[in-house]
């Protein structure tokens, strides 16, 4: 019997070509060239041995494509994992979080320390060599992946049986009866999205040692070919690790457990433990400042988009209050250039978030002059008119006089050059969670970043999720621009993430998510997001008003008071 063809439209090259019904989309990917790590199938991500009945529009992407580049990643982590198990049978591979160069990963014995803390094998540089030389071969061989529906019970019993306790939780807490199961050469993993086809495209990566484990490192955005030298950013990676200590401690290890409390109605102790957390964070940092008070007289914030920095400001300057300080704040988008000045990108739009924007030599005459005791007049913007002006707001700094600027160049020492840097100190925010899915799949830190930001935007300004999502990248490339490369010249970090945000999260963004179209450009993008929050398990209306109006949370989903 004849195969019946279908029409297949390829986005790449504008063609419409026919196939026989049952053709993989790797197959198909041959007409296009180029290293085809997925595509989007009607917009949904799909893994290139998926087999097409039906006609659609299909579109092949490479690493430069954010998906294309997650599936490389996804597929690099399980090689990664394969040669753990060989090397070390006895022990449990974590991927624990993201740092600028990559993935920072653990290999943990399977019994925790006493306080609950995960068991770090140390390992030696021989043994990073080795597994670096392991996966080469691995890559080299070209293995296929495979995937293959299990009963859940069964597959929850060999990963238990792997040590992969709360990837086994995980499951347990879904509520289905059989799940897809990745295979490399025997070895079985779950992943949140597709993989390669099999190996031998994953060709460009590197382990380097650090802290008390080793970072995977593969290509950073825009040069798939080559992978960065190790940035060592120290500041940052204890914050992420003293967030993923404490939520050992806590006991919950992953999205498995954190499930467990909320079905088990213990959530809201874990939303009074957190905030308590926060709080005695910002006295800490408050603390610090108040060591300093004989030369600190201004505090600078900065952080990405929806990290928190209005409420961090806000609540640092009520701890600097118990202190005996007086904190006085000034917005540092008041001291733009008029909209004649502003710097344009390379599309010819205005680039407000270039540190040309900003009129640094008025700023850091006013700071000096505030420093020396003088008394100035604060200006305003008028952001409608694109204009500066001044309406009388006078402001002198005094023996216990603060002053508090939030702004996205606030860490960059090019902002205020001719300042003296011995009377600022500069706090970095971040909602830098280091809550794992499982033991091998991290949470990213810019997903839960853009959650933040879909629900408060939608909420205060009316602006529609998928606005949200396409201006996202646009966001990620000035946050990489202006903010990332100067996390370091930070005195202080603050770790805005909360361990029971997501479930938060999921109550708000879901139905957001779900309103956006299939034809929409960022329905792919949407799909990917409420597969990921599917593992959690939403709070209830009840449950979210435990948490207290002074919650950074409530900066986003309403209801904070400050």
């Amino acid at each position: 019997m004849k195969m019946e063809n279908i029409s297949i439209y390829i986005e790449n090259t504008s063609a419409q070509v026919a196939v026989p019904m049952g053709t993989t989309l790797k197959e198909i990917s041959e007409s296009v060239g180029g290293n085809i790590l997925a595509a989007l199938v009607d917009n949904k991500l799909k893994s290139l041995d998926y087999k097409v009945i039906n006609p659609h529009n299909v579109r092949f992407i490479d690493y430069g494509h954010p998906d294309g580049r997650r599936t490389y990643i996804r597929s690099l982590c399980f090689v990664l994992q394969k040669v753990v198990h060989e090397m070390f049978p006895d022990k449990v591979l974590a991927i624990d979080y993201a740092l600028p160069s990559g993935l920072y990963c653990e290999i943990r014995e399977r019994k925790v320390l006493e306080d609950g803390r995960p068991h770090v094998y140390f390992v030696t540089d021989a043994e990073l060599e080795a597994i670096q030389t392991r996966m080469k071969e691995i890559v080299a061989a070209d293995l296929p992946f495979t995937k293959k529906m299990m009963a859940m019970n069964e597959a929850a019993e060999l990963f238990e049986a792997n040590g992969q306790r709360e990837k086994a939780r995980l499951l347990k807490t879904l509520g289905r009866f059989h799940y897809n199961v990745y295979w490399l050469d025997g070895l079985a993993d779950t992943f949140y999205g597709p993989l390669t086809t099999s190996t031998g495209c994953l060709t460009t990566f590197d382990i380097s040692g650090f802290n008390d484990g080793f970072c995977l490192q593969y290509p950073m955005d825009g040069d798939p070919g080559r992978v960065l030298p190790m940035k060592r950013q120290s500041k940052l990676a204890t914050a992420l690790k003293e967030h993923s200590d404490w939520c050992s401690v806590m006991g919950v290890k992953g999205v498995g457990t954190l499930n467990r409390k909320v079905l088990s109605g213990e959530i809201v102790d874990l939303i009074n433990l957190s905030e308590a957390l926060h709080e005695r964070k910002y006295a800490d940092i408050a603390d610090q400042i108040y060591a300093r008070r004989g030369s600190v007289k201004i505090v600078f914030i900065a952080g990405p988009s929806s990290s928190g920095k209005t409420s961090t400001s806000k609540r640092l300057a009520i701890q600097c209050r118990i202190l005996g300080l007086n904190p006085k704040v000034i917005e540092l988008d008041n001291y733009f250039v008029d909209r004649e000045f502003t710097p344009r990108d390379e599309k010819g739009e205005y680039d407000f978030e270039a540190l040309g924007a900003m009129d640094l030599d008025f700023l850091g005459k006013q700071l000096n002059e505030l420093l020396e005791g003088r008394e100035v007049e604060i200006p305003r913007f008028d952001f409608k008119e694109g204009r500066r002006y001044f309406n009388g707001d006078m402001m002198q700094l005094h023996e216990k006089d603060i002053l508090i600027m939030e702004g996205i160049h606030a860490l960059n020492p090019a902002m205020i050059p001719g300042v003296d840097s011995s009377k600022v100190f500069r706090v970095y925010a971040s909602a830098l969670t280091s809550l794992s899915i499982d033991e091998n799949n991290n949470i990213s830190t810019s997903d839960n970043r853009m959650l933040r930001r879909m629900i408060r935007d939608n909420r205060t300004r009316g602006v529609i999720p998928e606005e949200t999502i396409m201006r996202w990248q646009s966001v990620r490339r000035g946050e990489n621009r202006n903010i990332f490369p100067f996390q370091e010249n930070a005195d202080a970090v603050f770790n805005s993430a909360h361990i029971f945000e997501l479930p938060v999260l999921k109550y708000y963004a879901e139905p957001l998510l779900r309103r956006i179209s299939p034809n929409s450009p960022a329905y792919t993008e949407a799909s990917r997001m409420l597969k990921f929050l599917d593992y959690i398990v939403a709070l209830s209306p009840a449950e979210i008003a435990a948490i207290p109006p002074t919650s950074i949370l409530r900066e986003f989903i309403a209801g904070q008071t400050l």
